[in-house]
């Protein structure tokens, strides 16, 4: 497999991204260890090792991707006991081969144990995503469009799932309904048209919100660029109808493109000029990056 970054257009992922800091995580992971733990605790760690045993181990990528979340998985041996030890070795926006080690660890053993899963739960998710969005930043070619996600992310992990994205060189969308406004087919339909529906929002919010509209047709388009807003969602059009609808909008406003894109057409899409390529499935599909705790054995 050829690598995921390109190295003669290698830009410093790990030292561009915007960071997670421990406030953000730490809930999350405490949720999850609280989930698996449950009501009694390790019982089979518990019961088979001593508790004054030591171990140390290596999380290891099984197979080539890039990583994300190195923290968050530190996070779940060190939320139950601070004494553990974590070196990264390849941190979070860089490429790591088949086999390469992530972290080094080193603590007692029962909570090495304990912790393990709910560690490579979050760190394979975010890995995975973070694999996915590399592979199609790079399908971008030469062409200007950033790769972004949505909304679509596991419940109660968006922050996790964003920050994964951004780790594999693409951006993030809105975070959430309360950072700006996306007026979508369903608002325009209860409000009657995009005129009535940007005019309500206008007369109601600050000008710092940013205004997005879906449109479906260059119909629609037109009607929008006789409003003027900041950005225009361009939905499951092809891309001929992208290609013209870019051209209409004329640098206007910001273009985006989304819905039924896949990474076999990302780069036709990205070809028509749009600014923005959205996808929902890079965090509502994730598909794990393989990773593991080798425990080093005498």
């Amino acid at each position: 497999m050829p690598d995921l970054i390109d190295p003669e257009n290698f830009r410093d992922t790990a030292a561009m991204m915007t960071p997670l800091y421990p406030m953000h995580y730490e809930a999350i992971v405490r949720r999850a260890l609280e989930e698996d733990l449950g009501r009694a605790g390790d019982l089979t760690t518990d019961a088979v090792v001593p508790p004054d045993a030591r171990a140390s181990g290596r999380i290891v990528a099984r197979q080539a991707g890039i990583v994300a979340g190195l923290d968050v998985a530190a996070t779940a041996f060190t939320l139950l006991d601070r004494s553990v030890f974590v070196r990264v070795e390849l941190p979070d926006g860089r490429e790591a081969k088949a086999g390469q080690t992530l972290a080094v660890i080193e603590g007692p053993a029962r909570v090495l144990l304990t912790a393990e899963r709910t560690a490579l739960n979050l760190l394979g998710r975010m890995c995975g995503i973070a694999t996915t969005t590399a592979r199609l930043v790079e399908a971008v070619g030469n062409n200007p469009a950033r790769i972004v996600c949505t909304r679509k992310t596991a419940p109660g992990l968006r922050i996790l799932d964003k920050y994964a994205v951004r780790a594999g060189g693409g951006a993030n969308h809105r975070f959430g309904l309360d950072d700006a406004v996306l007026i979508k087919d369903n608002h325009l339909a209860i409000a009657g048209s995009i005129a009535v529906a940007v005019t309500r929002v206008r007369d109601r919010l600050g000008h710092m919100v940013k205004i997005e509209v879906e449109v479906d047709t260059l119909d629609q388009l037109d009607e929008l660029l006789a409003i003027g807003v900041d950005a225009v969602l361009l939905d499951n059009m092809p891309p001929a109808m992208l290609a013209e609808a870019v051209a209409r909008v004329g640098g206007r406003m910001m273009t985006e493109a989304s819905g039924g894109i896949t990474p076999e057409t990302v780069e036709a899409v990205a070809a028509t000029g749009v600014d923005l390529i959205s996808l929902g499935w890079l965090t509502h599909s994730v598909v794990n990056l393989d990773v593991a705790l080798d425990f080093d054995v005498a």
